[in-house]
């Protein structure tokens, strides 16, 4: 995965919940390939044992219990795809990756309003090599719309907020898997960093310098292994068994 994209991942994490997520989602798959609109939906299957991710085509007959879609500027694809069809093996103008987990399926399909401009293989690759990334985030994003036992009593919290308190949860659970503890200012900074903000807005936000900011992130990159700001996003964002290789 190209590193120039962990700052643009970090965002959508950021927005997980809010209203600019499926956008933010749409904008961060526009640079890896063309498209005329971005689909996402929950369906409820079968419980199924793991996880799965896939990109090959699947039939999509469940009713979708949340559905959002973007559509890119501009674009005709408004007049044919306010009904996204199902997938299917022929038709190359539209690409889906799913994902099942505790008898849900999460789905993100992307389509071309010119049913000439087909997807080519090296696309299906590069879609591929980022679903990974893309599919926990449309899963975390349509949970976060859907809590287990809202509270009405309770006041609102900001979309930004939700986001990124789940961008921290998952940094505190990659830490727990490796065996790694961080400060707590050092988490602070590091998630912020993972969020998409810079050290300047970092420091402004903690009531800190900038040089403290980064002194934070030279502290965090030694536990962690790591070099710097891209190696953060890359040490949160690749598999675990590659980063205990390169441990090794």
């Amino acid at each position: 995965m190209n590193s120039h994209l962990f700052p643009q991942i970090g965002k959508v994490i950021a927005s997980t919940g809010s209203r600019h997520f499926s956008r933010m989602l749409h904008d961060l798959i526009l640079t890896q390939l063309a498209v005329d609109a971005t689909h996402i939906r929950q369906m409820r299957v079968e419980p199924v044992g793991r996880a799965s991710s896939r990109s090959e085509p699947e039939p999509l007959k469940e009713p979708a219990l949340l559905a959002e879609t973007v559509f890119s500027e501009h674009s005709a694809a408004a007049h044919h795809l306010q009904n996204p069809p199902a997938a299917t093996s022929a038709d190359a103008s539209q690409l889906h990756l799913t994902r099942r987990k505790d008898g849900y399926r999460y789905v993100i399909s992307v389509y071309r309003n010119d049913e000439s401009q087909r997807f080519s293989a090296q696309e299906r690759s590069l879609l591929q090599d980022i679903s990974p990334v893309l599919l926990p985030m449309v899963e975390k994003h349509i949970n976060a719309l859907q809590p287990a036992n809202p509270d009405p009593q309770s006041p609102p919290e900001s979309a930004e907020g939700n986001g990124l308190e789940t961008l921290r949860l998952r940094f505190d659970e990659r830490l727990e898997q490796l065996g790694l503890s961080l400060s707590n200012r050092e988490t602070e900074v590091c998630v912020g960093l993972l969020a998409g903000r810079t050290a300047p807005e970092l420091a402004e936000q903690l009531a800190l310098k900038v040089n403290t900011v980064e002194s934070y992130l030279k502290r965090a990159a030694i536990k962690l292994g790591i070099s710097g700001r891209h190696s953060l996003m890359r040490w949160m964002y690749s598999p675990l068994e590659a980063l205990a290789s390169s441990a090794a």
